[in-house]
């Protein structure tokens, strides 16, 4: 299974109940291709030489998709505007900044390649079982793109206090995605680090360089230097935690639930998570009654799925007890406590507040099948749907590829509706 041979063969459009009317806003329809947001972003502050902070978007979306979303530049011109990667259509003013809150849903439109015929009946099987009982809403792989080579996230020295080391993931760790240009400056903080003065010579003209030109006046003053990343990107950051973190919750909590012949696995950048077995699920719609084990599965079963769970932080008070030693256990295997998922400093960056629904359930989920032009005998599945903001559309190609597939083989990145990723 190949997913993403061609840019057309993923499309997402942002769903917003959000139109214009009156005020001080100019809202904005961003269509854009083989360009990441934050790329266009940058492109379109530069083509209108407009300060960062007036410009305001709910979501991040993929470089390697055709996409489509919106945003608000204070103030911002009432004309259109055109680039090689991206369309600025302007559709009319607003009285407050787009936000994600104003984001309803996305809706997707993917093609999934290179499917054997023999395929067709156990993968059709599984789109049918995924439209009626649906997938474990994990977070997927993309959520993660700051996670560098040692694995380690971010946001836990940062919250442990440790502002160097927190700097150092951030600004000179190698990432599985660092290209060209980014991988060598990056290289060139690690062999340099500690050296500002040296780096601020070196380094090409970027946000990267801009806080090393701090470090030169304040060698040791991490904590304030780490405040000077972008905001954007420290949210980034908190949230891969906070993701990461949920994750494993929840794959320990379904652990829980279920004997071991009911679950299966997937690969993560989270590590090995739980999902459950296929056959389970099928005895969902399955005519013979199930075995007295199969009943009590399926009802733990029905509980996980009825299940909101809330992000992990500090900033929570109202937990269920039930679920909290999975938790603290998770927490503890990275040397933190729960107090501890906060952070000091700076004031303008926070762990987000609230639930996520531990089941997600495609609406519309239509497919068909039909020649694959560009792989020979082959078949392709064409498939759309909606979700929730916040959902990841390749969990939907996960759950139909099979347990052990990995649709992510076919290209370095598969957002569904946020790419998160490390930009200067």
């Amino acid at each position: 299974m190949k997913l993403k041979s061609l840019p057309d063969d993923f499309r997402v459009e942002e769903v917003t109940g959000v139109r214009p009317s009156r005020g001080p806003f100019a809202l904005y329809r961003l269509n854009k291709r083989g360009i990441g947001t934050p790329e266009a972003v940058s492109a379109i502050l530069q083509d209108w030489n407009l300060p960062r902070r007036a410009l305001s978007y709910g979501g991040l979306k993929d470089r390697h998709a055709v996409t489509t979303q919106y945003l608000t530049i204070h103030n911002g011109p009432n004309k259109s505007h055109e680039d090689r990667s991206y369309r600025l259509e302007y559709l009319g003013q607003c009285p407050h900044e787009y936000h994600a809150q104003d984001i309803q849903a996305n809706r997707f439109e993917i093609c999934l390649r290179n499917l054997l015929q023999e395929e067709h009946a156990a993968i059709q099987q599984r789109c049918e079982l995924i439209k009626q009982q649906g997938i474990v809403n994990y977070f997927d792989d993309q959520r993660f793109g700051s996670l560098g080579y040692s694995g380690e996230l971010i946001a836990v020295p940062w919250c442990l206090g440790n502002y160097e080391r927190a700097l150092f993931l951030a600004m000179a760790e190698e990432n599985p995605h660092d290209r060209g240009r980014e991988k060598e400056q990056k290289q060139l903080m690690r062999e340099h680090w500690g050296d500002w003065l040296l780096l601020k010579e070196r380094l090409d003209r970027s946000h990267r360089r801009s806080v090393v030109t701090f470090l030169v006046d304040h060698p040791t003053n991490f904590k304030r230097a780490v405040a000077l990343i972008r905001q954007d990107m420290r949210s980034i950051y908190l949230a891969a935690f906070q993701s990461w973190v949920w994750n494993r919750w929840l794959s320990a909590l379904i652990d829980d639930a279920l004997p071991a012949e009911y679950r299966a696995t997937i690969e993560s950048k989270c590590g090995p998570l739980t999902v459950p077995s296929g056959a389970l699920v099928s005895q969902s719609n399955a005519n013979d009654r199930p075995s007295d084990s199969t009943l009590s599965a399926l009802a733990k079963l029905r509980s996980l799925k009825s299940r909101d769970l809330m992000l992990p932080s500090a900033r929570q008070h109202e937990w269920d007890e039930a679920t909290l030693p999975p938790l603290d256990a998770i927490l503890q295997s990275i040397g933190m406590e729960r107090r501890e998922m906060r952070l000091k400093f700076p004031r303008d960056t926070f762990f987000s507040k609230g639930m996520r629904a531990t089941w997600l359930v495609p609406k519309q989920l239509e497919y068909s099948w039909e020649t694959d032009e560009l792989h020979n005998r082959r078949l392709a599945l064409r498939l759309s749907f909606e979700l929730p903001k916040g959902c990841y559309a390749t969990m939907v190609v996960r759950a139909i590829s099979s347990d052990a597939a990995d649709p992510h083989s076919s290209s370095e990145e598969d957002s569904s509706d946020e790419e998160d990723r490390q930009h200067d």
